[in-house]
């Protein structure tokens, strides 16, 4: 049996070539190394030794433990057991949100299935994308946000309804075959989505979304949204207009910009008969000169010869910003709820997906996001937001 790191430095290695497609993954379940590795990966990880339906945890690895998975496996007799359904509080909200809690068995072979999905497509996904993936968290995407956003008229705030409880299994099954031609894997994809779950002692179907709490949730969610993250790179080349250099400048700015030029040149006439005090002075003077400066945008905000998009995504939570007008933030929101309803079978909030005025508040990721005149540090409810300046 290969060691399972080179297995998975493989597959990541092939990943990068996109017409490549993938065989014989199915085999991999079969090698006992996976599931040690696998066991290495979870057993500290908080609720991974809560009891499934079956009453079994991670607790007791051992080698029959793992022939008797992998004989099941070959068989083709190994079935998912649904679910154990249990709620748990909503971050600052007093509702509750549903977990599924997997059996011990399977806990291990999702790790293994996450592992190999992973080497698969992390290295495709969007530089957009930042939930539940490899170095990358809630502060990755807020630092792209404080990177990239500066200058925007307006943000679209996205909001998918029931995002992950709504995933349309053929639609993942779908996108899973174009890079695994493996009948045997797939089959196994189903039987995960298909599982169903407990809930007050009586069993209940999956008929869409992904298992929430299991170990492939989170990437089955991501190579889902990648298509979301796909369609909005399409959509931004054809929407950039103009260039970022040759954008018209604030005529304001460029106002005081002289003002300063000025202010300089004329210190560097006469500074060697200056004084320590008359230098520290006149420092002083143009450092307020340069402040007064950058509270001014450096470009237009509003310059129909340039515009621009910019895309941040945290697992079903995105935001975009543009440079540009109301209309085109509106027929983007349009164009989004279209693409997600025809090529993703989800819906696109009307009501919660918010255009706001860049001046204005946008929320993401539970901070308030704005374009600052100023690049000091505010403090808004609690948290401190680093401004954007407009430029």
């Amino acid at each position: 049996m290969r060691n399972p790191t080179d297995v998975l430095n493989s597959l990541n290695k092939q990943s990068k070539d996109l017409s490549y497609r993938f065989q014989r993954l199915y085999r991999n379940l079969y090698n006992p190394e996976f599931y040690l590795l696998a066991y290495r990966n979870i057993y500290a990880n908080e609720g991974s030794m809560t009891p499934g339906v079956d009453g079994e945890t991670l607790d007791g690895m051992s080698s029959p433990r793992i022939e008797r998975i992998i004989s099941a496996l070959k068989d083709r007799s190994y079935r998912p057991k649904p679910a154990r359904r249990t709620y748990i509080a909503k971050k600052n909200s007093s509702k509750k949100r549903p977990l599924g809690i997997p059996s011990g068995d399977d806990k291990l072979v999702q790790e293994v299935v996450r592992m190999i999905l992973e080497s698969i497509y992390e290295p495709t996904f969007s530089d957009y994308s930042h939930g539940f993936r490899p170095k990358r968290s809630c502060h990755t995407a807020l630092e792209q946000i404080q990177r990239t956003f500066a200058g925007a008229n307006w943000f679209v705030e996205g909001d998918i309804q029931a995002c992950f409880d709504s995933f349309d299994h053929h639609v993942i099954i779908d996108i899973l075959r174009r890079r695994i031609d493996d009948e045997a894997f797939i089959s196994l994809m189903w039987k995960f989505l298909k599982a169903g779950y407990m809930e007050q002692w009586q069993y209940n179907r999956t008929y869409c979304g992904t298992p929430q709490g299991s170990g492939i949730s989170p990437i089955l969610a991501n190579i889902y949204l990648h298509e979301l993250d796909m369609y909005v790179e399409e959509y931004k080349e054809g929407f950039i207009k103009g260039n970022r250099v040759n954008r018209k400048v604030n005529p304001e700015y460029a106002r005081r910009n002289r003002e300063v030029q000025k202010f300089m040149r004329q210190n560097r006439e006469v500074w060697d008969t200056l004084t320590e005090a008359e230098k520290k002075e006149r420092a002083g003077e143009l450092r307020r000169l340069r402040e007064k400066q950058r509270e001014i945008p450096s470009k237009q905000f509003r310059d129909e010869t340039y515009k621009n998009l910019q895309y941040v995504r945290y697992a079903d939570d995105f935001i975009i910003s543009i440079i540009g007008s109301k209309r085109d933030a509106e027929e983007l929101k349009a164009d989004l709820a279209v693409f997600l309803k025809e090529k993703l079978n989800l819906t696109l909030s009307v009501e919660k997906t918010k255009i706001t005025y860049a001046t204005d508040r946008a929320r993401f990721l539970g901070y308030d996001i704005s374009i600052s005149k100023s690049r000091e540090i505010t403090k808004r409810q609690g948290r401190k937001v680093k401004g954007t300046a407009a430029q």
